[in-house]
């Protein structure tokens, strides 16, 4: 869908080299979407193989946007340059290379409209899975948030996913002081919206790595120790001993 002058959602798509995925992504986001939008895809320069095709979709699609990244390489700065753009009510952090998320966009859309801050999906609960990529990522991605849905009072049984919506003007509030390489920064995110005790949800979603090829950014020991510091800064200051779980929002809403 065409957005006008204030769309109810931005969604930031930080990419690096990702211009078949793109080209599919904002063809299906505008099929599917049901409320004004823009698209605002972030890349770290203009040689990037998806500046091409984004000049083509802009001639189609009047609401996609192509920022570039201007901060310093790297998926945190390529957000923060797109929420910077951002002129919807709500945000919506996407991975341009995943399709069945967008399933869900509608399910956060509502429960943001009944009064959440801030919806994460999840791939480990209510129905979700992941499927593809790399064997030892998923296996460290799900042992990090059984873990730390054990051993702090996060009401999230997916904090490290990088599906997450909110309200444009908290932004500035997250802290991301403890984020490290590539997606990290989604788990800071979830920790602090709870910190803050936001009005929070989740929503179940079916996530196929790389569905349309390209190169993954995982790499095993940069994400090992930014996930380790972020998960003990997580349990500090989400201590299940004495601090309560914020608000989650009843996904009953939803039916």
């Amino acid at each position: 869908m065409k957005s006008n002058n204030k769309p109810l959602l931005s969604i930031v798509m930080p990419v690096r080299n990702d211009a078949e995925s793109v080209d599919v992504m904002v063809r299906v986001l505008n099929a599917l979407i049901k409320v004004s939008v823009e698209l605002i895809v972030v890349t770290d320069n203009y040689e990037d193989t998806t500046t091409p095709v984004l000049a083509d979709l802009s001639q189609v699609y009047p609401n996609v946007h192509h920022i570039i990244n201007t901060i310093s390489p790297g998926v945190l700065p390529a957000v923060r340059e797109g929420v910077k753009a951002a002129k919807g009510k709500y945000v919506l952090i996407y991975a341009a290379d995943e399709i069945c998320p967008v399933l869900a966009i509608q399910n956060m859309l509502k429960l943001m409209d009944s009064g959440c801050d801030f919806v994460s999906g999840t791939r480990y609960a209510r129905g979700g899975n992941r499927y593809g990529g790399s064997l030892i990522g998923h296996i460290l991605s799900r042992l990090a948030n059984t873990l730390f849905n054990l051993f702090s009072a996060t009401a999230l049984t997916d904090c490290t996913t990088g599906l997450k919506m909110f309200r444009r003007e908290l932004f500035e509030k997250f802290d991301f002081s403890q984020t490290g390489s590539g997606w990290s920064f989604a788990f800071q995110m979830a920790i602090t919206a709870q910190k803050m005790g936001l009005r929070i949800a989740e929503v179940p979603i079916v996530s196929i790595d790389r569905l349309l090829g390209g190169q993954s950014t995982f790499r095993l020991i940069p994400w090992v120790i930014s996930y380790a510091r972020l998960f003990m800064m997580g349990v500090y200051q989400l201590p299940p001993w004495h601090s309560p779980k914020p608000f989650l929002l009843s996904p009953e809403l939803l039916k």
